[in-house]
C-alpha cells in the first residue's frame, strides 16, 4: 500500500487550521520581553517576546496600532493579547497581536495615561486657567519633604537670588501611602496664606516613587489654588500629571526656584544698564532737542520784523557811515582846494602887500589914490599901512616920469 504524499502548502494548511480550531490559541495572552522590534513602513509593528525558555514571533497590523498607548522598544516587558496562527507561505506560527500592555511599571504607566485623558477631557490642563508667575515675588511657599536634596536646592537658589524673600516650607510626604492625600493638604493650607506663589515637588526616582504626583487629588488641588503653582518633580524627563496641572513646570526643583525668585543683583545690574541707556538717551535727545531749537531760533530771528527792522538799521548805518566818509573825504578835497586858493589869494592881497611895506592911500572920500593926479597941495590923504591908518596932509604934488 503506497503511503499518500502530500504538498507543503497542505500540510501548512491543515496546520492553520489546527491552530484556528484552537480555543486556547485563539484567545491567549503572552507575557514576556520585546526584541527584534521594527516598525515597517506600512504601520505594521514586527517583534518577538522572548523568556528564559523561548521566543514567538509576533506582529500588530496598523490597524490595531492605533490602541498602542506606548511606544513599543527592544527590552520592554510587555503582555500582548491575540491569537496564535500559522502564516501558510512560510509554515511559520507567530502571534498576531491585538492589545499590548506594560507590565509592572507599564501597568502604572497605563493608569498615568487613562488620568492624564481624563483630567485633559475636564479642561483641567487648559492653558487658559494658567495663571502668570508674578515677576516680584517676596513670599514663596514650598510642599516637599522636610529633608533632602530637593528642599535643600530650593532654599539655597531662593535665597542667593533674593536674599530678603520669606520661605514657607509645608513639609510634606511625598511618596508611600498617604502622601497624595499629604501633599494636597500642604497645598491647601499654603494657599490659604495668601503667598505670591507655590512650588510643589521632590527629587527624582522611578514612576512608583513619583506616582503620589499622579493622582487625581493633587491635580485638583493644584488646579484649584487660587496661588501661581510651579511643579517640580523628579528630573527633567520625568513628567507627571502634576506638571500638566500646574501653571508652570520646572525640570528640576532648582529650576523652580530660579523660575520662581527674581535674581536681585541682576535686575539691579540691568536697572542700571537701563538707567545709564536712559541716561545717555536722554541727554541726545536734549542735545538734538536743543539744536533744532538754536536752529529753528535762527531762522525765527531772521524771519522776524525785529530782525528785519535790525537788518534795515544796519543798512542805514553803513550807508551813514559810508556818508560821512564821503562827505569827510569831499571836505578834504575842498578844503585842501580851499588851501590852494588861499595860498594864491595870499600872493595878490593888500594886506599882504601891506606887510611887505607897501600902503594903500584913499582921500577923504574913502577913494583910492592910484596917480598924482587929483591930489592937490592941502588935500588930507588916508595912509594904510600893515597896523593902521596915517592921515596927512599933502605939501606937494609931483609928478615922476616912469
Amino acid at each position: 500500500m503506497r503511503q499518500k504524499v502530500y504538498s507543503v502548502g497542505q500540510i501548512n494548511s491543515y496546520i492553520k487550521n489546527m491552530f484556528t480550531q484552537d480555543f486556547v490559541l485563539n484567545r491567549v495572552s503572552i507575557q514576556g520581553e520585546v526584541s527584534n522590534c521594527k516598525y515597517h513602513s506600512s504601520g505594521h509593528i514586527y517583534f518577538s517576546l522572548k523568556d528564559a525558555t523561548g521566543t514567538i514571533a509576533c506582529i500588530l497590523f496598523a490597524s490595531a496600532r492605533r490602541e498602542l498607548a506606548f511606544r513599543l522598544s527592544d527590552g520592554m516587558q510587555v503582555v500582548a493579547d491575540g491569537s496564535v496562527n500559522v502564516y501558510e507561505r512560510d509554515g511559520k506560527y507567530q502571534l498576531y497581536v491585538s492589545r499590548v500592555r506594560q507590565s509592572g511599571a507599564g501597568m502604572l504607566y497605563e493608569r498615568f495615561l487613562a488620568l492624564k485623558q481624563e483630567l485633559e477631557e475636564m479642561g483641567m490642563f487648559s492653558p487658559e486657567y494658567k495663571q502668570p508667575i508674578p515677576a516680584f515675588v517676596r513670599k514663596l511657599g514650598v510642599v516637599t519633604a522636610p529633608t533632602g536634596a530637593a528642599v535643600r536646592d530650593i532654599i539655597n537658589v531662593s535665597t542667593r537670588r533674593s536674599p530678603g524673600i520669606q520661605i514657607i516650607l509645608y513639609p510634606a510626604k511625598v511618596q508611600g501611602d498617604g502622601a497624595a492625600e499629604s501633599v494636597a493638604d500642604g497645598l491647601r493650607a499654603l494657599d490659604a496664606l495668601g503667598l505670591d506663589v507655590i512650588i510643589v515637588g521632590r527629587g527624582g526616582g522611578s514612576i512608583e516613587d513619583l506616582w503620589a504626583f499622579n493622582e487625581e487629588v493633587v491635580a485638583r488641588a493644584i488646579f484649584e489654588c487660587r496661588t501661581p503653582v510651579i511643579s517640580a518633580v523628579g528630573h527633567e524627563t520625568d513628567t507627571t500629571i502634576a506638571d500638566f496641572a500646574a501653571d508652570l513646570r520646572a525640570p528640576t526643583p532648582s529650576a523652580a526656584a530660579e523660575l520662581a525668585v527674581p535674581d536681585v543683583m541682576a535686575i539691579a545690574e540691568s536697572l542700571q544698564m537701563r538707567r545709564e541707556s536712559l541716561d545717555r538717551l536722554m541727554k541726545s535727545r536734549i542735545s538734538d532737542n536743543r539744536t533744532r531749537a538754536q536752529m529753528r531760533r535762527l531762522r525765527l530771528e531772521h524771519a522776524s520784523p525785529a530782525a528785519r527792522v535790525w537788518e534795515q538799521r544796519q543798512r542805514l548805518s553803513n550807508l551813514e557811515e559810508e556818508i560821512q566818509n564821503r562827505m569827510q573825504q569831499l571836505l578834504e578835497r575842498r578844503r585842501a582846494a580851499l588851501a590852494l586858493y588861499a595860498e594864491k589869494l595870499k600872493n595878490v592881497s593888500p594886506l599882504e602887500k601891506l606887510a611887505q611895506g607897501y600902503a594903500c592911500v584913499t582921500d577923504e572920500a574913502g577913494s583910492r589914490v592910484h596917480s598924482v593926479q587929483g591930489v592937490y597941495p592941502g588935500e588930507v590923504l588916508r595912509i594904510y599901512v600893515r597896523d593902521g591908518c596915517i592921515e596927512a596932509e599933502t605939501k606937494k604934488v609931483e609928478k615922476i616920469q616912469l
